[in-house]
């Protein structure tokens, strides 16, 4: 490994600051500056002299309620008017706007910790259909074992009237 492909940010940190909002894996454009080491008034001002790179599907700003949501996780954004968030397209476009040799490094540890996330996302779906599968199977197992646990009891409480023992043994005539 070259020491101009070393990863600057450890992949642990970058996933912590990936959200999932509106259905997508997003960054905040406060933590992508922290990364990239720079104010966030910096890195927004070089996104707004591009707009035309960052349609709403790359970049977007946040509803106050949304805001308020991950204001639980992100204390700092509780009193903030205006947040956005980057996608991962929108984190790729980033590169070609910020042109420091780290910000190209950690562009690329953000774009393998993107990678990273999706793979385990798909592990953890395909382990969720299994075990879907495995608990419909069991609900149905269980159902089964109750009726034949109360079939049991009913036997065992209410013998069957219609059933009559015959004596075994010698009749005797008197």
């Amino acid at each position: 490994m070259s020491t101009s492909d070393h990863i600057v940010v450890p992949q642990e940190i970058i996933e912590q600051k990936i959200f999932l909002i509106r259905g997508q894996k997003v960054m905040l454009a406060v933590h992508l500056a922290q990364l990239y080491g720079t104010q966030t008034r910096v890195l927004m001002q070089a996104v707004k002299r591009n707009m035309e790179r960052f349609p709403s599907d790359f970049a977007f700003p946040l509803k106050r309620e949304e805001i308020m949501r991950i204001s639980q996780t992100v204390i700092s954004l509780k009193f903030s008017k205006s947040v956005y968030v980057f996608t991962e397209q929108g984190v790729a476009m980033l590169s070609s706007v910020l042109h420091t040799k780290e910000a190209v490094q950690v562009n690329i540890a953000i774009m393998r910790a993107f990678v990273r996330l999706r793979k385990i996302l798909q592990t953890h779906k395909h382990l969720a259909g299994k075990l879907t599968k495995i608990e419909k199977r069991l609900e149905k197992h269980d159902k089964e074992i109750l009726a034949i646990f109360g079939a049991i009891n009913n036997l065992m409480t209410h013998p069957d009237e219609s059933y009559k023992r015959t004596k075994i043994g010698f009749i005797t005539s008197s």
